[in-house]
This record gives structure tokens, C-alpha cells and sequence, in this order.
């Protein structure tokens, strides 16, 4: 199996996953520093149309859980590791990697140098990649590299109709699921909440049909601005209920209130990046994954404010509305892998809906 990036270098490696189904497979190439939490990487709907590369050398060692599952049907294209184990050892280990990647039909390539992949995308940026099986012509991959990317990844891992988790007398949340992680729903409910998930595009009126007490914007892969008929409805939410907005919600909340997004060079994926709150002065490490930021000159002279910035590149983590109880931020508080330094982010909407 051999993998051609968008620049021309060609890696040959052996494919520890499922046989490409076409003759080749394109996506997008993003890398993350993870060293643990493999499976929710790849389960994260976030990666939608995405192959990642591994930095840490050894992926599968301690197996899958049907406990760490993001979503049920992974959305990433293929996985890239030094090597993957095909034996694990842990007690709450269901089945290998390889199992997995077998049953989710993704193509995994192994043996090749992970390290040099990634200081291309570092020092050139994400790109365009394409999958092919050895016999392949590289004629092919490089014919392969010129089709466009696919779009509007958000239609198409969003739920399709609105799924009710009840707990009668509590506070309603409404969770509008841009592509959504499974810890952010575990976590409202384990604060007690009456969760109702609902599709990318459910419309305002319906909303209030609810009579949800808050709203929470989640995760979710591509260009928040593709969701440009979604930001009309979050301009209205804000004003109604509290609203909490994570990674794409974030962005999304940034455009409903003027502010513009870009393209970052190699986005930020990990759980080891240092986010400083300006009101308090305090660092948290969080978990991230996304390829899009909130520009901060776009910030003046609107509606928000910054709260937390990136100490990596001052990149924009963090925003909160001066007049309506609504905020953001661009990283993973429900972690899933990574740290939990964040997760008191979901006390304090709790707190809010809660009228305290």
C-alpha cells in the first residue's frame, strides 16, 4: 500500500486495515500528537472526510472499548502509524484495532516514517493525500490528487431526526448536533439534564417547541461556513436561552455575531495544548481537534469578547457575549481523550440554566 501527498512525496508501507474499496483514496491529511485515547480519536465525527496520522510510534496496545466509542460509525477515511499492535492487553479491551478497522471498512498504513509525514504537513500544511494498493500507478495517484475534496461533512454525520434522553422535572437542554461526541451528551446527562439532540438544521420555531431552558452548539468537522443558514437561528438562540459553544459551535457562534473564521495551516489536534483564561489569569491544558479559528481582529467591535487564547499561537479559545448569557470556546472540555482541566465549563452553564 503506498500513500502520494498533495506535494508530490510518495510513502510505501502495508496496510493493517480494510482493502480500499475503490483503486484510490483521497481526503484530507491532518496529523494528531495524541499519545493515548487512539479510539476516540478515530471516532470523533470531527475527522469526517479526513485521513490522520499518528505521532506517537505504537497505536492499538491496549485494544477497543466498547466504552470509548465517540460515535458508533467512525467518519475518518484511513489511519496512518509507525506501527499498529495486533495483540492488546487490557482488561477492558473488546477487540484489536486491526478488528475494528476491518469492521469499519478503513484502510490503515503502517511502516512508514509518521515523523517526516508530519513535518511536511507542519512546515507546508494540511493537504490533500490519496490511498492506493502497490500495483497502482503513480500516474493514477498524482490523476487522483487533482479531484476536489468533499464538502458539507456536517449534513452528513448529523443526526437525521430529534432523540430524546428524558429526565422528567429537570432542566432541558436542547443539543444542536453539528457532529456531536458522545461525552458531551454524557456529561449533560450526568449533570442531571433532559437532553434533547437535534439535527444541524432544526429551525428556530422548532426549537422553542422545546422550551428548552439552554442550548448547547457542538463539535463538528469542516468549514463553519458552510453553515451559513444555521447562523440566522444561533442569532436568535443566544437571545432566548443560555447557550454553551464548543469547537464548531464556537465558530458558528463567532460568525452569528459578525465576527469571521479562517483556515489555521495544520489546525491544532492533540491533548496537550496550553489555553490561558484572561479573566483569571490561569492556564488549562485541553484537548483539541480543528482546522478552522475565530479571526481576533474580527472580534472588535462586536457583541464579544475573548476570554481565552492559544499560548501556542494566541490563536482565539475562548468567547463570551457582553449582553447575553452565551459563550464559547474552541477546544474539548468534554475531553474524550485528554485532559479534564475544562470540564467545570459544563458547571458553569448548569449553573446558568439553573437561574442561580
Amino acid at each position: 500500500m503506498k500513500l502520494m501527498l498533495e506535494n508530490g512525496e510518495i510513502f510505501h508501507g502495508k496496510n493493517f486495515g480494510a482493502k480500499i474499496k475503490e483503486q484510490t483514496l483521497l481526503s484530507e491529511l491532518v496529523f494528531n500528537t495524541a499519545m493515548t485515547g487512539y479510539q476516540e480519536v478515530i471516532t470523533d465525527p470531527s475527522y469526517c472526510d479526513q485521513s490522520i496520522v499518528m505521532t506517537y510510534p505504537m497505536i492499538g496496545n491496549y485494544g477497543i472499548s466498547n466504552d470509548d466509542y465517540e460515535s458508533l460509525v467512525p467518519s475518518c477515511k484511513a489511519v496512518v502509524a509507525k506501527e499498529f499492535c495486533e495483540t492488546p492487553s487490557h482488561w477492558n479491551s473488546g477487540s484489536s484495532i486491526k478488528d475494528f478497522f476491518l469492521s469499519h471498512n478503513i484502510p490503515a498504513l503502517m511502516g512508514v516514517d509518521t515523523r517526516k509525514i508530519v513535518r511536511i504537513l507542519r512546515e507546508q500544511g494540511s493537504m490533500k493525500a490519496v490511498f492506493a494498493e502497490d500495483n497502482v500507478s503513480d500516474t493514477v495517484l498524482a490523476d487522483a490528487l487533482k479531484e476536489q475534496l468533499a464538502t458539507n461533512q456536517i449534513r452528513r454525520v448529523s443526526i437525521k431526526s430529534p432523540t430524546h434522553f428524558p429526565n422528567r422535572g429537570a432542566k432541558r437542554i436542547v443539543l444542536l448536533d453539528f457532529g456531536y461526541k458522545k461525552n458531551i451528551l454524557n456529561l449533560l446527562i450526568e449533570k442531571e439534564m433532559d437532553v434533547i439532540v437535534v439535527p444541524w438544521n432544526t429551525t428556530i420555531e422548532e426549537i422553542n417547541n422545546y422550551k428548552p431552558d439552554g442550548v448547547v452548539l457542538s463539535n463538528g468537522p469542516g468549514d463553519p461556513k458552510d453553515l451559513h443558514e444555521v447562523v440566522p437561528t444561533v442569532r436568535q438562540m443566544q437571545e432566548l436561552y443560555p447557550m454553551f459553544s464548543i469547537c464548531m459551535g464556537h465558530q458558528v457562534f463567532a460568525l452569528a455575531n459578525s465576527c469571521d473564521t479562517h483556515k489555521l495551516k495544520f489546525g491544532h489536534r492533540g491533548v496537550n495544548h496550553p489555553v490561558k483564561d484572561l479573566a483569571s489569569g490561569k492556564v488549562f491544558i485541553t484537548s483539541q481537534n480543528h482546522s478552522y479559528s475565530v479571526d481576533p481582529n474580527s472580534v472588535e467591535g462586536t457583541q464579544l469578547e475573548i476570554s481565552q487564547v492559544s499560548l501556542n499561537d494566541n490563536t482565539v479559545e475562548g468567547l463570551k457575549h457582553k449582553q447575553y448569557p452565551a459563550f464559547s470556546v474552541q477546544y474539548h472540555p468534554e475531553a474524550s481523550p485528554g485532559p479534564s482541566d475544562t470540564m467545570f465549563l459544563f458547571d458553569n452553564f448548569i449553573h446558568t440554566v439553573k437561574g442561580a
